[in-house]
């Protein structure tokens, strides 16, 4: 089929496109400038020129596609704190692209993630697939696109962990880590470090979203959750030993002087199932967890 990917630049997208055309699809990938653009290229996809504000633009490429993939947020958002208007700009996106596709019958899988589950009322069991709510950061965008099921819409949303790592991430969680880790000369993790961050490897997430677009039920929340929840402290140690550097705690207080903006999440503790994702697909992660990967060294060249 002729897949719209946006974000077809980006570090999913880099495992994705090849996927995607190795199982026999044609990419048509969104970029926003000539950088993206030959990136895009580089994966052997064709290239559309654009971004998440020409709604218009979205429309028109899902009208013409037999399926879509939304892989594009506003992640600068992160660094500014403005995430009320990433989570606006990634609603409006999704309804674009889902007008194009209404009445079509045809996949729109869109993506969020796991991070919006670490809630008082969810842990400390994992969260998993049916947890959700009626309304906020993301969920509304997750909602929108479960609704478009009943527009004649094959929608799924797969919901990433925090950490989705491979040798193919160079922004991500881990690398800001192991940043923070070089500058501070420690690994930091709050208080004793006990919270738990679920993961996945690039390439397990690239395969999923792959299984979504071609067999996802309509109306389908997914889970591309591999580690289930890994200690963040367990996660420090690691990078340190790689560093030559010790793993230590700080205090809450602390975490945004040596951790950046990466202290709102320091402390989350998120463990999720991908049970109902793994029976639903018949998705099995292959390739190494978060520890083994980071041990393997390349994270370090």
């Amino acid at each position: 089929m002729r897949v719209f990917v946006t974000g077809a630049s980006g570090h999913i997208a880099s495992a994705l496109v090849p996927e995607l055309i190795e199982a026999g699809h044609q990419v048509v990938g969104l970029a926003r400038s000539d950088a993206a653009a030959a990136q895009v290229e580089s994966l052997g996809a064709e290239v559309r020129r654009g971004d998440l504000d020409d709604l218009d633009g979205l429309r028109e490429a899902a009208a013409s596609s037999d399926g879509v993939i939304h892989l594009a947020f506003k992640h600068e958002a992160l660094l500014t704190g403005d995430l009320s208007m990433a989570g606006d700009a990634d609603l409006a996106a999704t309804a674009a692209i889902g007008e194009g596709l209404a009445g079509s019958g045809r996949p729109f899988v869109n993506t969020s993630g796991t991070g919006v589950l670490a809630t008082p009322s969810v842990a400390p069991r994992p969260g998993t697939e049916a947890d959700t709510r009626e309304s906020g950061y993301r969920f509304d965008t997750e909602n929108a696109t479960v609704a478009l099921a009943a527009r004649g819409v094959r929608s799924s949303v797969v919901r990433l962990p925090p950490v989705v790592h491979s040798d193919l991430d160079h922004h991500g969680f881990i690398p800001r880590l192991i940043g923070f880790a070089r500058a501070n000369r420690h690994a930091a993790y709050i208080g004793d470090g006990a919270n738990r961050w679920p993961a996945v490897h690039t390439r397990d997430a690239a395969h999923l979203y792959r299984l979504a677009l071609e067999s996802a039920p309509a109306g389908s929340r997914l889970h591309a959750v591999a580690d289930a929840g890994i200690p963040l402290r367990e996660i420090a140690v690691a990078i340190g030993s790689k560093l030559g550097l010790p793993a230590m705690s700080i205090s809450t207080d602390d975490a945004p002087a040596q951790l950046g903006f990466l202290a709102v999440f320091a402390g989350l503790d998120a463990p999720t199932s991908s049970i109902r994702t793994r029976e639903l697909l018949g998705w099995r992660p292959q390739y190494p967890g978060l520890l083994e990967d980071i041990a393997a060294g390349h994270y370090f060249g």
